[in-house]
């Protein structure tokens, strides 16, 4: 195992096509939300351009821009480690996802889940129930990654259901975030977070918008409250 602490194979090559520093900078900002690159581990340029397969130079603007945005820190005279979220910033994330999910004003971003019990038609329950049901197998494998990515495909569908694109456009700011705040609990969370899943999909079909943005609220402060507790358990 190399000292980034990824094996052999981890890191995929940047996907063509489009202007190369772009793809190093989506490669390298999947793995950390995906968390095969650890919140605090210290990323080498030349291993990580080894691994890509690229020059150091679109690894050292990728960290850069990853910087910038809160991906990465790079410390003076030590190098570049991937950002640990604080508790603060994990819980001010998630109240991002329940104002973009649930109490945004209709005139503006709207409700995605109110607007998604409005619109869902047959199909798209069908796909939600089908995630959900990806969901549940996936934490009786104990997959946590898996859990995780499915959990996000989930929320990005209720977006898609909404059918609301400039909803859709500022939750795809955050959901990355989202992501790599709810990985670290997706196995406290288990089956519980998809035990809500479901009613949020019941209350969908049923087009119970009220419902369905309450349930979206409380989904959303149960996974804060997880965040929080995360240490404690």
């Amino acid at each position: 195992m190399l000292p980034t602490g990824l094996p052999p194979g981890a890191v995929p090559g940047p996907e063509r096509p489009g202007p190369l520093r772009e793809r190093v900078y989506e490669a390298l900002l999947e793995l950390i939300t995906t968390h095969a690159l650890q919140p605090g581990q210290h990323l080498v340029e030349s291993e990580l351009a080894g691994h890509l397969g690229v020059s150091r130079q679109p690894v050292r603007e990728a960290l850069q821009r990853l910087n910038t945005e809160g991906w990465v820190d790079l410390r003076p005279a030590q190098g570049a480690f991937v950002h640990e979220p604080t508790e603060g910033e994990a819980d001010q994330l998630l109240t991002v996802r329940t104002l973009l999910e649930a109490e945004a004003e209709a005139e503006a971003e709207a409700e995605a889940a109110r607007l998604a019990a409005a619109h869902a038609g047959s199909p798209g329950i069908a796909a939600l129930e089908e995630l959900c049901a990806e969901g549940e197998q996936a934490v009786a494998d104990e997959d946590v990654d898996r859990a995780a990515a499915l959990n996000a495909a989930f929320h990005a569908k209720v977006m898609e259901l909404a059918g609301n694109t400039v909803l859709a456009g500022l939750a795809t700011q955050v959901d990355r975030r989202v992501r790599w705040c709810y990985t670290p609990v997706a196995r406290q969370r288990g089956r519980q977070s998809w035990i809500e899943h479901r009613a949020l999909v019941t209350a969908i079909a049923a087009r119970d918008g009220q419902r369905a943005t309450e349930l979206m609220r409380e989904h959303t402060e149960h996974n804060r409250r997880s965040y929080q507790e995360r240490d404690a358990t």
